[in-house]
């Protein structure tokens, strides 16, 4: 359970790091599955290793006892043919293996209860893994969501900065300036023109106007016709 709880923890406060450094949510959160997935299996090779035991002890267990009883059978062969020398050999060689067998059975039980213990947290640690598992792509999302919203705040803070609209302004001003300056170019440069030429300009001016009157004469009398 600390190995788990240690990566949990992990998950947990990286979320923030991950935004703050621009980081792939999903990415990160695939990798820290796989580390997570990764002690669940060093775990699961020390249970192993835990279980062979318990099985070893059992097994010397068992043939400690078995060799006991089998002095206590020729213990009962020294009685019956009147050798009680040997049978009281006998004797003290089967309780002597049976008091080790007493010894090692519960070694074995204490460790089958260390099994099955480690055994119902692998079993919590792989269904802790598999709901982290199902919430990756909610917790992406979410990143994902919470990393777009930090930059439409921070589009928002550029926007509200007034150096861009002042420059705008600025330009603008040119502009007006620039027209400014070419109609008092134009202005001067009628100012200086000679007598002759607005004499000519005048002349000109006024044909234009006689042939508008005369296109308007024009049209009153087509209308006056229908």
């Amino acid at each position: 359970m600390g190995i788990f709880q240690r990566a949990s923890d992990v998950l947990r406060s990286n979320i923030n790091a991950m935004l703050s450094k621009a980081e792939d949510p999903e990415k990160m959160l695939d990798q820290m599955l796989l580390d997570m997935q990764e002690q669940a299996t060093k775990s699961k090779a020390q249970i192993t290793k835990a279980v062979a035991d318990a099985k070893r002890l059992k097994r010397e267990y068992e043939a400690k006892r078995a060799k006991g009883q089998e002095w206590g059978e020729r213990a009962k062969q020294a009685v019956a043919a009147g050798e009680d020398d040997l049978a009281r050999q006998a004797l003290e060689r089967k309780k002597a293996l049976l008091q080790e067998a007493g010894e090692l059975e519960q070694e074995w039980k204490q460790q089958q209860a260390s099994v099955n213990a480690l055994k119902e947290t692998l079993k919590q640690m792989q269904r802790k893994i598999d709901g982290a598992k199902r919430k990756k792509n909610l917790l992406a999302a979410r990143a994902q969501r919470a990393k777009a919203q930090r930059d439409i705040q921070s589009t928002m803070a550029g926007l509200n900065d007034n150096s861009a609209f002042d420059k705008f302004n600025k330009m603008s001003d040119k502009v007006e300036q620039m027209e400014a300056e070419a109609e008092a170019t134009e202005e001067m440069a009628d100012f200086e023109k000679s007598d002759d030429e607005k004499l000519e300009e005048a002349f000109a001016n006024l044909g234009q106007k006689s042939d508008v009157d005369d296109e308007l004469a024009a049209l009153k009398k087509q209308m006056d016709k229908e």
